[in-house]
């Protein structure tokens, strides 16, 4: 299965009674711009509360560490979610912000199917795709607990490590001037991690806001990486829109990249580690 959904397929399997579509969306009074209006069916998922386990120091974890896989579970129990389910997610920013950390989540957990929605919540608006306000009324499920992370994580040690051995390409997906060091207009200091490259996951989308087909994805990025080790990690603020470039390289037919979840929110707060800058 594709990890991306266009508007038109989802359209066309909307009946589906496998089907349960969430509502990544995140932002200021969220839940309450889910109330007033959401895809009909679609359950809504938190960013901070369900996605992530928010710690007291971001220095340990970043500002968005993964939770429990065993809280994730009781999650996905409480949104009525089995493994049987073909899961849709959507947000408001092309799958960066955090339809795609769901997908990563939900396929790390063991889920086979399960897909970003091209575009977002506009482009099912555009589509025609029926929308609903208010709660959406559904049954609890009971999902098999797993043992831990099915996906490779990394912690910055790893990062460091495999930096100094040349054993891996860490890719870094902000904005070229947060990695610059221009400006930081979220973690406490700008800059990158010495020996990063920069991607930017917006570079994964075309001038609409959807996915570039796989093959150019596959092209542009075989090009990029082509002096680069094989192997990759990628990570970007928190450990959220990284997931949309290992999506991404999912849909051109690459392996699945190491994610480093703490990503620059941890390394820049950590006591003694380098930080890189461009003039």
């Amino acid at each position: 299965m594709s990890p991306i959904i266009s508007s038109s397929e989802l359209k066309s399997i909307f009946q589906n009674p496998n089907l349960i579509i969430l509502d990544a969306r995140v932002g200021k009074d969220i839940y309450q711009t889910y109330l007033t209006k959401h895809i009909k069916g679609a359950r809504f998922i938190d960013l901070d509360k369900d996605l992530a386990d928010i710690g007291e120091d971001a220095a340990f974890g970043g500002r968005h560490p993964l939770p429990a896989v065993e809280k994730f579970a009781e999650t996905l129990s409480e949104l009525g979610i089995s493994e049987d389910a073909h899961v849709v997610v959507y947000d408001d920013k092309s799958g960066a912000n955090a339809a795609a950390r769901a997908w990563w989540m939900l396929k790390s957990f063991g889920f086979e199917n399960v897909q970003v929605l091209d575009g977002g919540i506009q482009s099912a608006e555009k589509e025609g795709v029926e929308f609903s306000s208010g709660e959406e009324t559904f049954e609890r499920s009971s999902v098999i607990k797993k043992d831990g992370w099915l996906l490779p994580v990394k912690k910055l040690e790893d990062v460091e490590n495999e930096l100094l051995s040349h054993f891996s390409a860490v890719v870094d997906v902000r904005d070229a001037y947060r990695y610059k060091g221009e400006s930081e207009p979220i973690d406490l200091v700008a800059g990158h991690i010495p020996g990063a490259i920069n991607i930017p996951f917006s570079e994964n989308l075309d001038e609409n806001g959807n996915f570039l087909k796989p093959e150019l994805l596959k092209a542009k990025y075989t090009q990029l990486l082509k002096d680069q080790p094989q192997h990759l990690i990628i990570h970007c603020g928190s450990g959220v829109t990284a997931c949309h470039t290992i999506l991404a390289l999912e849909y051109a037919g690459f392996p699945i990249s190491d994610l480093y979840v703490g990503s620059w929110s941890e390394w820049s707060r950590r006591e003694g580690k380098e930080i890189a800058k461009e003039s």
